[in-house]
């Protein structure tokens, strides 16, 4: 069996504020920017790996999901209690200047960890945990 990775999903709060981040911040393209029955989701991903997709969309979006799953999800997303994604770069300290130069929240600073990386870690404008690794040699 030959698995990969196809997409992945971010829950964010506001859709505007994400599309400046994870395009004009992170320099992800915009693959799909989508409105349907009145719900919003737009879709990203890095230039150099067009068959992986990140869909930005808003917390609680399963059809199945109660008022209250809605209302439990975005107090989750508010408080930062989501997970979101780690980014793989060649260049972890000049990605950390990029994107807090940017005014994104910064968790943690470039830092040597004993698994064998250099990273550093922000919170997207929803509150989502971003860490971007470079593997060391």
């Amino acid at each position: 069996m030959d698995l990969k990775l196809s997409h992945c999903f971010i829950s964010v709060d506001d859709h505007d504020k994400a599309l400046a981040f994870y395009r004009d911040v992170l320099g992800l393209e915009v693959r799909n920017d989508v409105k349907f029955e009145g719900m919003r989701w737009i879709t990203v991903g890095p230039k150099a790996q067009p068959e992986v997709n990140i869909v930005l969309e808003p917390p609680g979006v399963d059809p199945n999901a109660t008022a209250a799953d809605r209302q439990e999800m975005a107090q989750l997303l508010a408080k930062g209690l989501l997970r979101g994604v780690t980014f793989l770069t060649d260049d972890v300290d000049g990605t950390f200047e990029r994107i807090s130069s940017s005014g994104a929240e910064v968790l943690q600073e470039p830092l040597d960890q004993p698994y064998g990386v250099r990273d550093c870690a922000f919170r997207d404008p929803a509150g989502n945990l971003l860490r971007f690794n470079q593997p060391r040699k």
